[in-house]
């Protein structure tokens, strides 16, 4: 008999109900096959068709909000107003992606008509971007609307034509359930066929999921060690499929010697709110600040101090995150030359944690395996000084592929600043100036991914138009006839969608 999916409260840290069986290898299968039966029709929907879709899916999240939000913050403990801000997002985002293709331009349609060329005479070649098949989705603990059962992946995978089988995040079950069950509501209603988006429960579950035949790509946000083992998994099927996980990232955060001078104080408290946002449990989170030495940085260290002395201790999303946070702060407190300030906790209910700020210099960042350079998920952030711009350089030489990079600039400063965002280019998927990673906004150019192991795929984005990129793959139609072409490269556009026409003299 499969155990229980429990639904836990991490205020308490106590089982509030049990949600679900965990998945049997049967369970998946149906699951899996019911998504590859609706895979041709969820294509032949058209892009007008499966836009109905994801608005009728829209619609129906609205249509439970209260319940949804109310289920959500007793499952994460991330409350008001951050959840309805969320579900909006989620919503959103859904409603994007209609627009998305109903624009057309993420077909990438080509056409090459026959010519002469230089190697002789070329035959008329046209290409467009087709579904790749059923998707799996792995949602995230710390985003249980925006990057769960009806967040971003699944809004691209529907979007692009593919029907998705969701994994249900064992932090929240029990919304996972409710979610699913507004969206295949709402996407019914619309006219997708049955299987358009299921749902199985359980690490088996999951495991079984990605190896199952009929899945044709996996999407997956969490931790590094989780989706590296579902990765090399998703490689060693006999017929390997592509696996984007979006995993693990420190996020550095640069202050020039000039930005330190002009407002150190202002910079420090925009950066302890952002790393400890959300209980620091935010991808996007700073995680290290590198700030110069001397006077300037002496405020900022102190601005810093007293910021994170007023933030209150909060609730982690489970007890895992939590006893992982704790763990990796102690490895930190360890490290000779560092300065760590966290405030004592006595004996309290749940997942409670408080926010920690460690001090250290480059010379420690530079000790072969150090603890501050590796991520931990929680609301601690390391500061870090440098003595001049070749110290700093060479520390974001060192770094590994994050998901961003921030720095904060003087008015008008343009040499450090260029030399900065240039090293950061090479490691970075994302880089701002005067600003904080921990908003990723929903749009046309948002890039959210970067070089290992920040994600899988740095070629891919995770967030925005762009995502839906992962779910597509080109064919190329080689002297077909015009009436047995797709209408998307017929001669006549019937569809009206931007299309790139070779034109040769």
């Amino acid at each position: 008999m499969a155990a229980l999916v429990p639904s836990i409260d991490p205020r308490t840290g106590l089982v509030v109900e049990d949600v679900a069986p965990e998945s049997m290898r049967e369970d998946v299968d149906a699951a899996a096959i019911a998504a590859q039966l609706a895979a041709p029709a969820l294509a032949a929907l058209g892009a007008a068709g499966r836009a109905a879709v994801l608005e009728g899916m829209a619609g129906a999240l609205e249509m439970d909000r209260d319940a949804l939000v109310e289920l959500a913050d007793r499952e994460t403990a991330l409350g008001r107003p951050r959840l309805p801000g969320e579900l909006t997002r989620t919503v959103y985002q859904l409603r994007f992606f209609a627009d998305v293709i109903r624009d057309g331009s993420y077909l990438d349609a080509v056409i090459d008509p026959a010519h002469e060329s230089p190697m002789g005479p070329l035959a008329d070649v046209r290409r467009y971007l087709v579904p790749l098949g059923p998707v799996a989705v792995f949602g995230a603990s710390n985003f249980p609307f925006a990057f769960s059962v009806a967040g971003g992946d699944t809004a691209a995978a529907i979007a692009a034509g593919c029907p998705v089988v969701a994994k249900a995040h064992s932090s929240h079950p029990a919304l996972s359930a409710a979610v699913h069950r507004a969206i295949v509501r709402g996407a019914e209603r619309a006219g997708a066929p049955e299987g358009t988006v299921g749902l199985v429960f359980g690490r088996e579950g999951g495991t079984a999921l990605v190896t199952h035949p009929a899945i044709r790509a996996v999407a997956f946000t969490g931790s590094t060690a989780g989706g590296r083992a579902l990765f090399d998994l998703a490689a060693a099927r006999p017929d390997p499929i592509p696996f984007y996980g979006e995993l693990g990232s420190l996020n550095p955060l640069t202050v020039t010697p000039a930005a330190a001078a002009e407002r150190a104080p202002a910079i420090a408290q925009g950066w302890v709110t952002s790393f400890t946002l959300g209980t620091g449990q935010f991808c996007t989170k700073p995680g290290l600040a590198l700030v110069p030495t001397g006077p300037d940085g002496d405020a900022f260290r102190d601005a810093a101090s007293a910021a994170v002395a007023a933030v209150h201790a909060s609730t982690m999303l489970n007890g895992a995150m939590r006893d992982a946070y704790l763990a990796g702060t102690a490895r930190m407190a360890s490290v000779d030359d560092i300065t760590l300030e966290t405030r004592r906790l006595g004996e309290a209910e749940g997942f409670v944690v408080a926010p920690t700020l460690v001090e250290t210099t480059t010379d420690a960042l530079r000790a072969e395996g150090s603890p501050l350079l590796a991520e931990c998920f929680g609301p601690v952030g390391v500061l870090a000084r440098y003595r001049d711009e070749a110290d700093l350089l060479d520390i974001l030489g060192r770094m590994e592929g994050s998901l961003t990079a921030s720095i904060h600039i003087g008015e008008g400063e343009t040499g450090l600043p260029a030399h900065v965002l240039a090293t950061a280019q090479a490691f970075a998927g994302r880089v701002l100036v005067n600003g904080y990673p921990t908003g990723v906004a929903v749009n046309w150019s948002m890039m959210h991914g970067g070089p290992w192991p920040a994600s899988t795929n740095a070629a891919h984005t995770s967030v925005g138009a762009a995502s839906i990129r992962r779910f597509l793959r080109p064919v190329a139609f080689q002297n077909v006839p015009d009436e047995l072409l797709p209408p998307e490269l017929r001669d006549a556009n019937p569809l009206g969608i931007p299309r790139r026409m070779v034109a040769h003299d």
